[in-house]
């Protein structure tokens, strides 16, 4: 499968299955459109019919270049990742690599769009005990087989709120880590109202990644990241934020931010963020109910499109200036590209990944979190509902009919399970709208990193 698009001047051509990616020149744009549905004759005249000044020996030798693409497996590359959909995470079986410790249900802001209910998760407030959140480390290391590398976020809610569990949390896994050959790999996600300097240093010695919630704007922010005051949180978060940032050295973190109805016009926050001296940043569309006030509308979705264009345009022109950034959607690697079994075996949420409540519960990933139907078990008798760990397992980018010849579903691997049930009902289910942003973000990504590589390679 062949995808072509045009964007910022250039003529992208995205070989789906290899994942090669080739700007051309107009000539060659329209040959490789021309291809594969007439004879060589045939696309030959029609060649020269559309480029008046090319002569026959331009367009035999442009026909000759697409055929050698395709003799070299970089162009109208078969599909032969079908049959490994669902062997490798049958073969992986079932080893666990990665939790979410949701080490407070509870949060000190009041945020109208928080997906979460203000960190309750549809449920009371809590904390997690140290006794819990050792348990759920023991579960992993003696789940996590061979794997040496073990990764654990904690999350809320706000996890600043039971900041002692989270040190005790880490202290008891480094001493975890000689004994069972192992090594930890920890991330926090806050909102930064608690941050301080014990804070910061704790954080650079030992999580691995940091992520700080602002949503852009101060206006914006405010509008919605508010306390149980109604008082915004802008003020107070941006200098600890910068502050932590600095301290990391500018490595490590990355800010993450919602747009929803207020702004769809998002760009604007991410260069302000940028503008604050963030380089590395983020911007998800809000998850909520589509009656939800802060809920994107088909008009917003449009916009959206338009500005995630306008990102990438304005990523390179800074780029290019000395002065850029990177945007998570963004980050491609366009010469080893991503892993095969990342590639078609989708996310690891309920097989390699669960996310553990301040109870000790199981669930696929905090998106789940509240929905007793998704309760997997606990972290004292592990799985006990192997059949909805069999459901996500199945969920893979060959899983769902929907998503048969879509030229993206390499790149999504599927999908995002929880978006799938949030707007379906069902976890193999298609959210439209994401899949529509997902395939504009990858045009966008893709037509970025290969303006940076030509720019590299000319020495710019």
């Amino acid at each position: 499968m062949v995808h072509q698009f045009q964007l910022n001047g250039y003529n992208i051509v995205l070989d789906t299955c290899s994942g090669a990616i080739h700007l051309t020149d107009p000539v060659a744009y329209d040959a490789i459109a021309l291809f594969p549905n007439h004879d060589r004759g045939d696309c030959l005249a029609r060649l020269r019919q559309m480029h008046l000044e090319l002569t026959q020996e331009e367009a035999e030798q442009c026909l000759d270049d697409v055929q050698a693409l395709k003799d070299q497996g970089q162009l109208f590359s078969p599909d032969t990742f079908a049959p490994m959909a669902g062997a490798f995470k049958a073969r992986s079986g079932n080893v666990v690599k990665a939790l979410c410790l949701h080490v407070a249900h509870t949060c000190n802001l009041n945020c109208a769009y928080c997906f979460a209910s203000q960190g309750r998760y549809h449920g009371q407030r809590a904390i997690m005990s140290f006794e819990v959140g050792k348990q759920a480390l023991d579960f992993l290391v003696a789940n996590s087989g061979t794997r040496r590398n073990l990764e654990v976020d904690f999350f809320g809610g706000e996890p600043l709120m039971n900041w002692q569990v989270v040190k005790d949390l880490v202290a008891y896994a480094r001493s975890l880590e000689p004994v069972h050959g192992k090594h930890f790999r920890f991330t926090l996600t806050t909102n930064g109202m608690l941050i301080d300097d014990e804070v910061i240093e704790f954080a650079n010695r030992e999580m691995s990644n940091v992520v700080l919630s602002l949503d852009g704007r101060k206006e914006i922010h405010d509008r919605l990241r508010v306390d149980y005051a109604g008082r915004g949180s802008y003020d107070r978060i941006v200098p600890k934020f910068q502050k932590l940032v600095a301290a990391r050295g500018g490595k490590n973190y990355y800010i993450r931010g919602t747009f929803t109805h207020a702004n769809p016009d998002f760009t604007k926050d991410v260069f302000h963020m940028a503008d604050l001296g963030f380089r590395e940043l983020s911007m998800e569309p809000v998850v909520c109910a589509p009656d939800d006030p802060a809920a994107l509308t088909p008009e917003d979705v449009e916009i959206v499109k338009v500005e995630y264009e306008k990102l990438a345009v304005e990523m390179l022109r800074r780029h290019r200036a000395g002065n850029g950034f990177r945007f998570y959607h963004y980050m491609l690697d366009l010469t080893g590209g991503p892993c095969v079994y990342k590639r078609i075996s989708g996310c690891g949420s309920g097989t390699e990944y669960m996310a553990v409540t301040p109870w000790g519960d199981l669930y696929p990933c905090h998106q789940f979190v509240g929905n007793e139907g998704f309760c997997l078990g606990n972290v004292w008798d592990g799985v006990t509902n192997p059949q909805l760990r069999e459901e996500f397992r199945s969920c893979n980018a060959y899983a769902r009919p929907e998503c048969d010849g879509c030229w993206a579903r390499l790149y999504c691997s599927g999908g995002c399970a929880a978006n799938a049930y949030h707007a379906t009902g069902s976890i193999r289910g298609v959210y439209e709208t994401g899949c529509e942003l997902f395939r504009k973000r990858m045009e966008c990504a893709i037509m970025l990193q290969a303006a940076m590589q030509l720019d590299e390679e000319a020495g710019e």
